[in-house]
């Protein structure tokens, strides 16, 4: 091996356990498919041969894959990169969420705003409102960074357009990290050069030297210490180091600045990972924004989109998802050419979720996308000759007000979703209620709302799961700030979006791809490993892994640990035996962390089961008998407490064997699988 790569094995030795992980390419897609969302129309993984085709044959595609709650971009893609579930990341609710004002009722200001969940990793959530990190771990300290473990070990890692390791946005992050009064402050390009793209040094590393423009990259919260590092942020100072003569995506186009979180293509991802591979930057993280909806300067011309979002099917969708597969066969190609595969870098592929599609049927009835294009219009009724693609707005509080005038003048705020996070007046850490029942009225008028779907044309209910501070526990939603906390959560019906809207359904044309809920096919989603220590296993639909397991199955691969304990687990099932220790070869391990997935994971058998609960517990009673509420939440309470103590052991007796080579004791662990065996059953028996 010569040229560039060469220079990569000298230097970014990784302690991998096969010895050979010289390179990390980690890709993470914003809602693109595996599974089929119309059976006629191929999936957009089959509209993507290079990208699949390289999976399967070369590493182990999971397709039991799953998100956390809610299960949006932002949350999404955090619990990947760090191991852990929102209450310890602090992003239960994204992709962002409204908090409480701590100064009421002292003021007459309820709610301050709604945060981004997208922001630079040490930034607050507000300097006035709520000074605590955005991302907050479960001590209510900044949540460690991702990077920390490759740079300390001596490799740079870059960012591309991925949550929260680059400047987000072009106020609060580029004073953090450039200082106030600083000339990029001022800067009149700040989006194009400064968002999106970064750099995080290793130790004394000239990439991000001052010459330049480094500067210094500070985690002061950093678990054991984080001093001295550089970084490099914005395309404005990343590009000159990785392309001196300009940089151009993967079709030959200019990329003069970062392009915009929301329309970032394959080829301009690609290539961006692709320069950083060339000039020692030998592990990126990096986003793909969703094909379903119309992004300028991709194939599939927005004026075959006009509300800018397609269906399956759908000619501009195919079109765009053609473009996409070219751009990965080129990236294949050019890292070939590079000397990069399988056999000396590691490759890790996802989607955040896989969206719930909000359309009427497809015309014709037998089309597929590829030979015969879909088209979407409502065939009869009020709607006839409408588009009849986009999610449905339903304005909650217009519609509690319609359907129980009572609660009409009731004040609280909700936070725009699939699944609206309900914050009442008075009820968050300053109080201030006037009335303690108002809570259980509101969460039994959400329980019984109703609202006509016109993609359906029934009448549906609109609440499917909800739950409160009980259930939200149990589904790791409760952060280390409490004015982020809502009153409670209600999981919508999967067609509505709710929000202000005017008549309180109306169809939104713009979007139609729905998240945030609870549904299989936005809950289910897929991730792709390939490279050294990895096994060719093709498509895995059987082992149960959530988005938590990828970090710690990086790291195990690249020989690499965080210093704090992941609530995920190697992924052993899809790697050599030749990789793992005894520790892990031990049939223990897959045992415990089948069973550890059940009861931990927030749509796991136990998360699952805590919805229903939680659901029955809110709607049930009344202000005169809330004794049903009263025994289900109690009950749920007392499981969770156990499940959380027991789920704790499980959690770090896998990872003292995935990470600390420790010997699983089979007493210890019939023990434990036991206790878990009870905490299922009885959850279970709860439910029903």
């Amino acid at each position: 091996m010569c040229g560039s790569a060469a220079a990569q094995f000298n230097g970014c030795p990784l302690n991998s356990p096969s010895g050979q992980v010289h390179h990390i390419i980690y890709i993470q897609f914003d809602n693109v498919h595996f599974e089929r969302d119309n059976p006629n129309v191929p999936a957009d993984l089959e509209q993507l041969p290079h990208l699949l085709n390289f999976l399967k044959d070369n590493g182990t595609l999971y397709a039991n894959h799953h998100t956390p709650l809610i299960s949006h971009t932002a949350d999404d893609i955090l619990t990947s990169l760090t191991g852990v579930y929102p209450d310890r990341h602090g992003q239960a609710v994204a992709n962002s969420f409204v908090i409480f004002n701590v100064n009421f009722p002292a003021t007459n200001k309820f709610f301050d705003s709604f945060p981004s969940s997208f922001t630079y990793w040490t930034d607050l959530v507000s300097a006035t409102a709520d000074p605590v990190p955005s991302m907050i771990d479960a001590q209510g300290t900044n949540a460690p960074a991702p990077w920390v473990p490759f740079t300390r070990f001596g490799c740079n890692v870059g960012a591309v357009s991925i949550a929260n390791m680059e400047i987000e946005n072009t106020t609060s992050d580029i004073i953090k990290v450039f200082g106030a009064g600083s000339p990029e402050t001022t800067d009149k390009n700040k989006a194009a050069d400064f968002e999106g793209i970064s750099i995080h040094c290793a130790l004394n590393d000239p990439l991000c030297s001052a010459a330049n423009n480094g500067q210094p990259d500070l985690l002061p919260a950093e678990p054991n210490g984080y001093v001295g590092y550089f970084g490099l942020f914005g395309h404005k100072f990343v590009q000159p180091a990785i392309a001196p003569g300009g940089l151009k995506d993967l079709f030959g186009n200019p990329i003069p600045g970062f392009p915009g979180f929301g329309g970032i293509s394959p080829a301009q991802t690609l290539a961006y990972i692709e320069a950083m591979l060339k000039n020692n930057v030998p592990i990126v993280f990096s986003y793909i924004s969703d094909a379903h909806d119309c992004h300028a300067g991709i194939p599939g011309d927005p004026a075959n989109c006009p509300a800018g979002t397609y269906g399956s099917g759908e000619a501009g969708y195919v079109a765009q998802l053609k473009a996409y597969d070219a751009a990965f066969a080129q990236f294949f190609q050019d890292l070939a050419n590079m000397g990069i595969d399988k056999t000396n870098t590691l490759f890790i592929v996802s989607a955040d979720e896989q969206d719930h599609e909000v359309a009427g049927p497809p015309s014709p009835a037998n089309c597929d996308g590829v030979t015969t294009p879909c088209t979407y219009t409502y065939p009869n009724g009020p709607n006839a000759g409408q588009r009849s693609v986009g999610e449905v707005d339903g304005d909650l509080a217009a519609l509690i007000a319609q359907q129980f005038p009572p609660l009409a003048s009731v004040t609280f705020d909700y936070h725009f979703d699939m699944a609206p996070a309900i914050y009442l007046e008075g009820f968050g850490p300053a109080g201030g209620a006037v009335d303690p029942t108002l809570p259980r009225q509101m969460e039994r008028a959400t329980a019984a709302l109703t609202g006509l779907d016109p993609v359906t044309g029934n009448v549906e209910n609109l609440a499917l799961y909800q739950v409160d501070h009980v259930g939200l526990k149990a589904l790791h939603m409760i952060t280390a700030d409490p004015n982020r906390t809502p009153t409670y959560v209600m999981f919508g019906n999967t067609n509505f979006f709710f929000e202000p809207t005017n008549p309180p359904i109306s169809q939104e044309t713009g979007f139609a791809w729905n998240h945030g809920g609870v549904a299989p096919e936005i809950n289910t989603t897929w991730v792709a490993f390939v490279g050294p220590g990895v096994k060719d296993k093709g498509v895995d639909r059987f082992t149960w892994t959530d988005e938590v397991d990828t970090r710690p199955t990086i790291l195990f691969l690249s020989g690499l640990q965080d210093d704090y304990i992941d609530d995920g687990r190697v992924i052993s099932e899809g790697l050599h035996r030749h990789v793992l220790p005894e520790s892990i070869r031990d049939p223990f391990y897959e045992d415990l962390s089948t069973i550890y997935k059940q009861l931990n994971a927030p749509v796991g058998f136990f998360g699952q089961r805590t919805l229903s609960i939680s659901t029955a517990a809110l709607a049930s009673g009344s202000s005169a008998d809330d004794s049903k509420y009263n025994f289900l939440e109690s009950r749920l309470a007392s499981i969770t407490t156990r499940r959380d103590a027991v789920s704790d052991q499980i959690r770090d007796v896998l990872n003292a064997a995935a990470f600390r080579g420790r010997r699983i004791d089979p007493l210890k662990a019939f023990e434990l699988f036991a206790k878990a065996e009870e905490i299922l059953f009885e959850i279970d028996f709860l439910a029903f």
